[in-house]
């Protein structure tokens, strides 16, 4: 670890906040005198204060470790090129239009590849009053459920959340083009050209 690149990130991120040294030991419980000395890199924030100082800075633990805070690649995020992450644990779905470190739970989520839906996995698509009317017979119980169903074209992202014991049916307004995506909680992701 350079306790010297860990300290600049936090002298930047404290600026970026708007905050004293005084003001960041005021909120860790710690002093002042502590802060400067990791700004000067002449030691790093003990373990068991990482969390609250990456909580108050705003900050990847990972990243503060590392002394780096790389920007991404601009990216004109084409919603087309949508990414679906779906947490495990919790039941989390969260979306990237571009390059992304996702967490959850404390793990590291990587994106969805979508397949061809199954028989198992099927959706009826029906267009009613200029609506898509999406039907599905797939079990819904704690165990085994589609966790979402999203509709993206290259404007917008529709996603309706699904919980277990819910019934199987979702209703988009039309949108021409695009793909109609569903989470399969225990098989993955499906798409389809809408």
């Amino acid at each position: 670890m350079n306790y010297d690149k860990v300290g600049s990130l936090i002298l930047s991120l404290r600026k970026e906040k708007r905050m004293t040294q005084k003001n960041l030991a005021e909120k860790m419980n710690i002093s002042d005198k502590t802060i400067s000395k990791w700004e000067r890199g002449m030691g790093c924030p003990d373990v068991s204060l990482l969390h609250e100082l990456s909580s108050v800075l705003g900050i990847n633990i990972e990243k503060l470790l590392m002394g780096d805070l790389q920007p991404n690649d601009a990216d004109s995020g084409n919603i087309k090129r949508t990414k679906f992450y779906f947490c495990p644990i919790c039941g989390n779905v969260l979306t990237t239009t571009g390059m992304s470190d996702i967490s959850c739970c404390g793990r590291k989520l990587n994106a969805l590849i979508s397949k061809e839906f199954d028989a198992s996995h099927e959706l009826q698509i029906e267009t009613v009053e200029e609506d898509y009317f999406i039907t599905f017979k797939h079990e819904m119980n704690k165990e085994h459920y589609i966790s979402f169903i999203a509709y993206v074209d290259c404007s917008r992202i529709l996603l309706v959340k699904l919980y277990p014991e819910q019934s199987g049916e979702v209703r988009f307004p039309k949108m021409y083009g695009g793909k109609i995506y569903c989470l399969c909680n225990q098989h993955g992701l499906f798409a389809i050209k809408a």
